[in-house]
Protein backbone atom coordinates (compact mmCIF):
# COMPACT_ATOMS: atom_id res chain seq x y z
CA UNK A 1 0.00 0.00 0.00
CA UNK A 2 1.62 3.33 -1.00
CA UNK A 3 1.89 6.21 1.40
CA UNK A 4 0.35 9.78 0.77
CA UNK A 5 1.84 12.30 3.40
CA UNK A 6 3.14 15.99 3.23
CA UNK A 7 4.99 17.90 6.22
CA UNK A 8 4.86 21.09 7.08
CA UNK A 9 6.94 24.03 8.41
CA UNK A 10 6.67 27.58 9.16
CA UNK A 11 9.02 29.90 10.94
CA UNK A 12 8.68 33.40 11.55
CA UNK A 13 10.20 35.90 13.88
CA UNK A 14 9.49 35.59 17.61
CA UNK A 15 9.48 39.43 18.51
CA UNK A 16 12.60 39.20 20.79
CA UNK A 17 15.51 38.85 17.70
CA UNK A 18 15.14 34.98 17.51
CA UNK A 19 12.57 32.82 14.78
CA UNK A 20 9.94 30.76 15.92
CA UNK A 21 7.92 27.72 14.60
CA UNK A 22 4.46 28.08 15.29
CA UNK A 23 4.22 25.43 12.68
CA UNK A 24 5.75 22.08 12.62
CA UNK A 25 3.64 19.17 11.72
CA UNK A 26 5.20 15.38 10.64
CA UNK A 27 2.97 13.15 8.52
CA UNK A 28 3.63 9.53 7.31
CA UNK A 29 7.79 8.85 7.13
CA UNK A 30 8.61 12.43 7.43
CA UNK A 31 9.01 13.08 11.42
CA UNK A 32 10.31 17.02 12.07
CA UNK A 33 12.18 17.30 14.82
CA UNK A 34 13.04 20.79 16.64
CA UNK A 35 16.98 20.44 16.82
CA UNK A 36 19.39 23.49 18.46
CA UNK A 37 21.25 25.59 16.45
CA UNK A 38 24.44 26.40 16.31
CA UNK A 39 23.47 30.40 15.52
CA UNK A 40 21.55 31.76 18.88
CA UNK A 41 18.87 33.96 16.24
CA UNK A 42 18.30 31.08 13.99
CA UNK A 43 15.63 27.91 14.46
CA UNK A 44 16.53 24.56 12.96
CA UNK A 45 14.44 21.83 12.06
CA UNK A 46 16.01 17.63 11.38
CA UNK A 47 14.17 15.96 9.00
CA UNK A 48 14.07 12.17 10.92
CA UNK A 49 12.71 9.48 8.57
CA UNK A 50 10.55 7.21 10.83
CA UNK A 51 9.84 4.37 8.53
CA UNK A 52 11.65 3.33 4.93
CA UNK A 53 10.24 5.65 2.03
CA UNK A 54 10.25 6.39 -0.68
CA UNK A 55 8.95 2.91 -2.14
CA UNK A 56 7.60 3.08 -5.83
CA UNK A 57 4.24 4.60 -5.15
CA UNK A 58 4.82 6.57 -2.49
CA UNK A 59 3.45 10.36 -2.54
CA UNK A 60 5.56 12.44 -0.33
CA UNK A 61 5.88 16.16 0.11
CA UNK A 62 7.72 19.07 2.26
CA UNK A 63 6.45 22.19 2.63
CA UNK A 64 8.81 25.32 4.47
CA UNK A 65 8.29 28.92 4.63
CA UNK A 66 10.67 30.91 6.47
CA UNK A 67 8.33 34.30 6.92
CA UNK A 68 9.39 38.12 6.61
CA UNK A 69 12.62 38.57 8.36
CA UNK A 70 12.74 34.82 9.79
CA UNK A 71 16.24 32.68 10.00
CA UNK A 72 15.71 29.03 9.44
CA UNK A 73 17.74 25.84 8.74
CA UNK A 74 16.51 22.95 7.56
CA UNK A 75 18.72 19.40 7.60
CA UNK A 76 18.38 15.41 7.87
CA UNK A 77 18.75 12.97 10.10
CA UNK A 78 20.11 10.59 7.65
CA UNK A 79 20.02 10.20 3.87
CA UNK A 80 16.59 9.56 1.63
CA UNK A 81 16.91 6.05 -0.04
CA UNK A 82 14.56 5.76 -2.81
CA UNK A 83 13.64 2.15 -2.94
CA UNK A 84 11.49 -0.51 -5.09
CA UNK A 85 8.93 -1.30 -3.17
CA UNK A 86 6.75 -4.83 -2.87
CA UNK A 87 5.15 -4.63 -6.12
CA UNK A 88 6.54 -4.31 -9.36
CA UNK A 89 3.67 -2.95 -11.40
CA UNK A 90 3.93 0.16 -8.79
CA UNK A 91 4.13 3.47 -10.37
CA UNK A 92 7.19 6.06 -9.95
CA UNK A 93 7.68 7.67 -6.17
CA UNK A 94 7.25 11.35 -6.04
CA UNK A 95 8.81 13.77 -3.32
CA UNK A 96 8.18 17.51 -3.90
CA UNK A 97 9.70 20.18 -1.65
CA UNK A 98 7.77 23.42 -1.47
CA UNK A 99 9.91 26.56 -0.13
CA UNK A 100 9.18 30.01 0.15
CA UNK A 101 11.17 32.53 2.13
CA UNK A 102 9.90 36.30 2.68
CA UNK A 103 11.57 39.41 2.85
CA UNK A 104 15.10 39.57 4.46
CA UNK A 105 14.60 36.11 5.51
CA UNK A 106 17.18 33.53 5.15
CA UNK A 107 16.66 30.02 4.54
CA UNK A 108 18.94 27.25 4.98
CA UNK A 109 18.08 24.10 2.92
CA UNK A 110 20.91 21.38 3.53
CA UNK A 111 19.07 17.58 3.03
CA UNK A 112 21.62 14.53 3.30
CA UNK A 113 22.29 12.74 0.01
CA UNK A 114 19.42 11.28 -2.00
CA UNK A 115 20.18 7.77 -3.15
CA UNK A 116 18.74 6.06 -5.94
CA UNK A 117 18.76 1.84 -5.01
CA UNK A 118 18.39 -0.20 -8.27
CA UNK A 119 14.76 -0.57 -9.50
CA UNK A 120 13.43 2.31 -7.72
CA UNK A 121 11.55 5.08 -9.74
CA UNK A 122 11.18 8.38 -8.00
CA UNK A 123 10.39 12.09 -9.36
CA UNK A 124 11.91 14.40 -7.59
CA UNK A 125 10.57 18.09 -7.90
CA UNK A 126 11.63 21.27 -5.28
CA UNK A 127 10.07 24.35 -5.95
CA UNK A 128 11.57 27.79 -4.62
CA UNK A 129 9.41 31.05 -4.15
CA UNK A 130 12.03 34.12 -3.15
CA UNK A 131 10.96 37.48 -2.14
CA UNK A 132 13.56 40.17 -3.68
CA UNK A 133 16.04 40.37 -0.30
CA UNK A 134 15.81 36.86 0.91
CA UNK A 135 18.77 34.94 1.42
CA UNK A 136 18.77 31.19 0.62
CA UNK A 137 21.51 28.38 0.43
CA UNK A 138 20.19 25.36 -1.14
CA UNK A 139 22.45 21.73 -1.55
CA UNK A 140 20.96 18.24 -3.40
CA UNK A 141 22.91 15.39 -4.08
CA UNK A 142 22.08 12.61 -5.81
CA UNK A 143 23.83 8.85 -5.24
CA UNK A 144 22.93 6.75 -8.26
CA UNK A 145 22.89 3.26 -6.42
CA UNK A 146 23.87 1.83 -3.29
CA UNK A 147 27.51 0.57 -2.94
CA UNK A 148 28.00 -1.91 -5.84
CA UNK A 149 24.58 -1.28 -7.48
CA UNK A 150 23.52 -0.28 -10.98
CA UNK A 151 21.10 3.44 -9.99
CA UNK A 152 17.60 2.65 -9.98
CA UNK A 153 15.46 5.61 -12.32
CA UNK A 154 15.62 9.13 -10.99
CA UNK A 155 14.28 11.83 -12.80
CA UNK A 156 14.69 16.04 -10.62
CA UNK A 157 13.60 19.30 -11.06
CA UNK A 158 14.83 22.19 -9.45
CA UNK A 159 12.60 25.56 -10.44
CA UNK A 160 13.23 28.62 -8.14
CA UNK A 161 11.90 32.16 -8.79
CA UNK A 162 12.60 35.23 -7.41
CA UNK A 163 9.85 38.55 -6.98
CA UNK A 164 8.06 36.29 -9.29
CA UNK A 165 10.45 36.26 -11.74
CA UNK A 166 12.71 32.84 -12.91
CA UNK A 167 15.71 32.36 -11.39
CA UNK A 168 16.65 28.79 -12.43
CA UNK A 169 14.38 25.58 -13.71
CA UNK A 170 16.69 22.58 -13.83
CA UNK A 171 15.50 18.87 -15.01
CA UNK A 172 18.04 15.96 -14.48
CA UNK A 173 17.86 12.07 -15.57
CA UNK A 174 19.27 9.29 -14.73
CA UNK A 175 19.16 5.31 -15.03
CA UNK A 176 16.89 3.19 -17.03
CA UNK A 177 14.64 5.26 -18.69
CA UNK A 178 16.31 8.35 -19.12
CA UNK A 179 17.48 10.30 -22.71
CA UNK A 180 20.57 7.82 -23.54
CA UNK A 181 23.95 9.59 -22.85
CA UNK A 182 23.47 10.35 -19.53
CA UNK A 183 26.68 7.63 -17.81
CA UNK A 184 28.37 8.40 -21.07
CA UNK A 185 31.88 10.14 -21.35
CA UNK A 186 30.44 13.60 -21.74
CA UNK A 187 28.04 13.57 -18.98
CA UNK A 188 28.78 11.61 -15.50
CA UNK A 189 31.36 9.26 -17.00
CA UNK A 190 32.32 6.63 -14.13
CA UNK A 191 30.44 9.33 -11.59
CA UNK A 192 28.19 8.39 -9.62
CA UNK A 193 27.19 11.35 -7.18
CA UNK A 194 26.17 14.58 -8.42
CA UNK A 195 25.35 17.33 -6.86
CA UNK A 196 23.90 21.20 -7.09
CA UNK A 197 24.91 24.04 -4.20
CA UNK A 198 22.46 27.06 -4.57
CA UNK A 199 23.37 30.34 -3.26
CA UNK A 200 20.81 33.53 -3.71
CA UNK A 201 21.95 36.77 -1.95
CA UNK A 202 20.66 40.42 -3.03
CA UNK A 203 24.52 41.24 -2.30
CA UNK A 204 25.25 39.58 -5.80
CA UNK A 205 23.42 42.42 -7.50
CA UNK A 206 26.02 44.62 -6.93
CA UNK A 207 29.20 42.60 -7.11
CA UNK A 208 28.46 39.43 -9.46
CA UNK A 209 30.83 36.37 -9.43
CA UNK A 210 32.31 35.01 -12.68
CA UNK A 211 31.85 31.67 -14.04
CA UNK A 212 34.79 29.12 -13.20
CA UNK A 213 36.05 26.05 -12.06
CA UNK A 214 35.97 24.70 -8.86
CA UNK A 215 38.52 21.66 -9.44
CA UNK A 216 38.16 19.05 -12.05
CA UNK A 217 34.87 18.38 -11.18
CA UNK A 218 33.05 21.01 -10.28
CA UNK A 219 31.85 24.61 -11.88
CA UNK A 220 30.38 27.63 -10.30
CA UNK A 221 27.97 29.14 -12.40
CA UNK A 222 26.46 33.04 -11.84
CA UNK A 223 22.31 33.13 -12.61
CA UNK A 224 20.70 35.28 -14.26
CA UNK A 225 20.02 37.47 -10.99
CA UNK A 226 21.38 37.69 -7.86
CA UNK A 227 22.61 34.25 -7.40
CA UNK A 228 24.98 31.22 -8.32
CA UNK A 229 24.92 27.60 -8.78
CA UNK A 230 27.68 25.35 -7.92
CA UNK A 231 27.02 21.89 -10.22
CA UNK A 232 29.63 19.02 -9.27
CA UNK A 233 29.96 15.12 -9.67
CA UNK A 234 32.18 12.74 -7.91
CA UNK A 235 32.95 9.23 -7.55
CA UNK A 236 31.30 8.71 -4.30
CA UNK A 237 29.16 10.66 -1.95
CA UNK A 238 32.25 11.62 0.64
CA UNK A 239 33.88 13.47 -2.21
CA UNK A 240 30.72 14.77 -3.29
CA UNK A 241 30.15 16.42 -0.24
CA UNK A 242 33.79 17.16 0.52
CA UNK A 243 33.23 19.49 -2.96
CA UNK A 244 30.16 21.15 -1.97
CA UNK A 245 31.15 22.11 1.57
CA UNK A 246 34.33 23.59 0.25
CA UNK A 247 32.35 25.73 -2.40
CA UNK A 248 29.92 26.52 0.53
CA UNK A 249 32.87 28.01 2.89
CA UNK A 250 34.43 29.93 -0.60
CA UNK A 251 31.27 31.20 -1.32
CA UNK A 252 30.00 32.68 2.18
CA UNK A 253 33.47 33.93 3.51
CA UNK A 254 33.44 36.15 0.29
CA UNK A 255 30.07 37.37 1.14
CA UNK A 256 31.46 38.28 4.73
CA UNK A 257 34.64 39.74 2.90
CA UNK A 258 32.24 41.97 0.64
CA UNK A 259 30.52 42.83 3.72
Amino acid sequence: MSVHATARLRAEPDGRGGTALPVLESAGPLALRRTRSPHSTHARVTVVGAMSAPLNGDRLAIEAEAADGAHLTVDAAAATIALPGARPDAAPSTYTVALRVGERAVLRWLPEQLVSAHGSDLHQTTRVELAPTARLLLREEQILGRHGEPTGTLTTRLTVHRGGRPLLDQQLAYGPGAPGGWDGPAVLGEHRAVGQLLLADPSFEESPLPARLLGPTAALTPLAGPAVLVTAVAEDARLLRAILDGAVHELLEGLKEDG
